[in-house]
């Protein structure tokens, strides 16, 4: 089958990390022909902008509608916005009427890909995959645009041959929208086998950072972006731990456009040099920051946001073999296997925060539990597992000779 990926993203974002760059690799492995159109937030020093990966060809034909350079990201005003967008849609509209696949795959449904979608189908069937709930995480500079991102995102409801979820939250959401629970497939994030098992030297990042291979480490390795990520939460909670465990360090492995703020925060609360922020990380060594790790965290707030995100920081340290300690928000009970890989605390609390995390970090023998039930149930977060989850979608939106299900 040739499947055409419409990401309004870079493969090196979350999503394009913990989701559609390894779904894409798999599905090509499986033989399937894949392309990917996308778009790149740092488009001015984009070194190559066509190429062919692990069997993908990959094309980014425009900028972002969010600038990112190293550690910071930084939004456009409302016109400039207007118009990088519409630049966005019409270079991934191009680019996917020229394609020859057979099936179109809008990755993230926002106005940028749903609308290159239906203006460019000629009569394909397209598949949506959502991986967050995009009118509730967006940072919005009027209330105008959280409208129109919902009517794009609602309205995959109503074209969609199958949709593709990575929480039960979204799931649930589609099917009270009215769509079909016969179309909708659950299929959580998860990581690449092979860069998670390549090897890597936990040690010689301690050192990197001057920690000594005894200090507690508590790592968060994802975006500095209030408005999705709560980390003044976890500044606020590490200020109880440092007072415990004098010893106790924090990484923040990540940027975002709260980067400096956060560093300002940390300096207000008398962190100090308790703090590392260590910035964006190459993907690659993702591995070995989590492994360093004594623990890692995913700081949250019971809110919509929270609901409909199936946190790959969480799925990656799984993986790993580290033990999480996050609130009993969305899926996250189910990814600890119902706290035995972590800890799961009250949300929005940086009090019940600080004591998960000194629950893992003051005893040695819960922590190796923990760890070791991360490790048991790793099998199920490796994509070339998933991938199998995920085709189901296609099975179940196309009729057995290949002709669309719905309607055009």
């Amino acid at each position: 089958m040739k499947i055409a990926f419409l990401l309004t993203q870079s493969l090196d974002s979350p999503s394009g990390l913990g989701r559609f760059g390894p779904l894409a690799r798999e599905l090509a492995r499986l033989g399937h022909s894949i392309e990917i159109f996308a778009l790149h937030p740092d488009w001015e020093h984009l070194p190559r902008r066509s190429f062919e990966e692990q069997g993908v060809r990959v094309s980014y034909v425009a900028p972002m509608h969010v600038r990112k350079h190293g550690s910071t990201k930084q939004y456009y005003s409302p016109a400039r916005l207007l118009a990088v967008t519409a630049r966005a849609a019409f270079s991934l509209a191009q680019a996917l009427s020229r394609s020859q696949a057979e099936v179109v795959q809008v990755c993230k449904p926002q106005p940028m890909n749903a609308l290159a979608a239906r203006l460019a189908r000629r009569g394909r069937p397209v598949f949506v995959d959502c991986d967050d709930y995009e009118a509730a995480t967006n940072r919005f500079q009027g209330a105008w645009q959280k409208q129109v991102v919902k009517y794009f995102e609602d309205g995959a409801a109503h074209y969609a041959a199958g949709i593709t979820t990575n929480t039960c939250f979204t799931r649930d959401r589609y099917q009270a929208l009215g769509y079909p629970a016969s179309r909708l497939v659950y299929v959580p994030n998860g990581v690449e086998r092979q860069r998670f098992s390549q090897p890597s030297d936990p040690d010689d990042l301690r050192r990197r950072w001057g920690l000594e291979p005894d200090d507690p480490l508590v790592v968060y390795a994802g975006t500095l972006g209030l408005a999705s990520h709560p980390v003044d939460l976890l500044l606020q909670a590490f200020v109880e731990v440092l007072a415990r465990l004098p010893r106790a360090r924090l990484l923040l492995a990540g940027g975002g456009e709260d980067f400096e703020n956060l560093q300002k925060m940390a300096a207000e609360l008398g962190l100090g040099e308790a703090v590392i922020f260590a910035g964006r990380v190459h993907p690659d060594e993702v591995p070995g920051y989590l492994r360093m790790a004594t623990v890692t965290v995913d700081p949250v707030h019971d809110d919509l946001v929270a609901r409909a995100r199936s946190p790959l920081k969480v799925v990656e340290s799984l993986a790993c073999g580290v033990p999480v300690v996050t609130a009993n928000v969305g899926d996250r009970r189910s990814m600890l296997a119902g706290g035995e890989a972590g800890v799961l605390v009250k949300p929005g609390d940086s009090h019940a925060l600080a004591e998960g995390l000194l629950q893992v970090l003051e005893d040695p023998a819960a922590r190796q539990r923990m760890a070791q039930a991360a490790l048991e149930q790793r099998e199920y977060w490796y994509w070339d597992r998933l991938v199998e989850q995920f085709m189901q979608v296609y099975e179940l939106g196309l009729s057995p000779d290949g002709t669309k299900r719905i309607h055009s």
